[in-house]
């Protein structure tokens, strides 16, 4: 007769356990590998604000320092304006104050609260440069717009992610090799790379290896680089290394 286990029976007896990490490799001296950009970033605003421009296009290049994010931040240069001749005004008084005492016609107290009034305001001005220092977005290294994550006339507020941008430099390849491996692969090892999405193979030579060897899959990372310039290369690419 056909017992029919619970579910929590079921777990206890390992019907639900986890599936043991698939090898590194096939045996046959080939890994499967990554294209992955060296950096790679999600923008998001520290400030809550309207988008008012996203000049570079999905897909489109642009340089290091370049302009990526623009916000409408009129209510925030308002409060900076009204911040700075707030501080104008107290350091006119604290300087009055100061002129004033030294004809004895100001006592200490008035020039200590004047002058503490001066840097509350300065501080507040402060405030508010920095927070409209924020209103645009600049490029951390030049690369590609891979998403946009937000619209122009979208309102965000902080943390809100709103570009994936890529590095435009060298792509690295990350797989998983055997461990056994690390007695005779090393940085400058070379090997050949067959690009799924192209169906052609690239030179590619190790650049360094991981730190700490997976005990259960008994493998380590390695990371490599495309030997020559790879144009019609692209971060999320795969494909097989292959090593003699």
């Amino acid at each position: 007769m056909l017992k029919v286990l619970p579910l929590a029976g079921l777990v206890a007896a390992g019907a639900f356990a986890a599936p043991s990490p698939a090898p590194a490799s096939g045996g046959d001296g080939r890994v499967r590998v990554q294209l992955m950009a060296r950096q790679a970033v999600t923008l998001s605003g520290e400030v809550a604000a309207r988008i008012a421009a996203l000049p570079v296009a999905e897909g489109a290049s642009f340089k290091r320092g370049q302009v990526l994010v623009q916000f409408d931040c009129g209510t925030y240069r308002a409060q900076l304006n009204k911040a700075q001749a707030t501080l104008e005004a107290a350091n006119r008084l604290a300087e009055v104050n100061s002129q004033l005492a030294r004809l004895n016609s100001a006592g200490t107290l008035e020039v200590t609260q004047a002058q503490g009034r001066a840097k509350e305001a300065a501080a507040e001005a402060n405030y508010m440069q920095a927070v409209v220092g924020k209103c645009a977005i600049a490029a951390p290294f030049a690369g590609r717009v891979a998403r946009r994550a937000a619209a122009v006339h979208q309102f965000v507020n902080p943390g809100t992610p709103v570009l994936d941008i890529v590095d435009a430099g060298p792509l690295e390849l990350r797989m998983l090799v055997p461990s056994k491996w690390i007695g005779t692969l090393k940085a400058g090892s070379r090997f050949t790379v067959a690009v799924d999405e192209l169906g052609t193979s690239v030179p590619a030579r190790i650049e360094r290896l991981g730190a700490q060897i997976d005990p259960v899959s008994q493998s380590i990372l390695a990371v490599g680089v495309i030997d020559g310039t790879g144009a019609s290369l692209l971060p999320g690419m795969s494909g097989w290394a292959s090593f003699k």
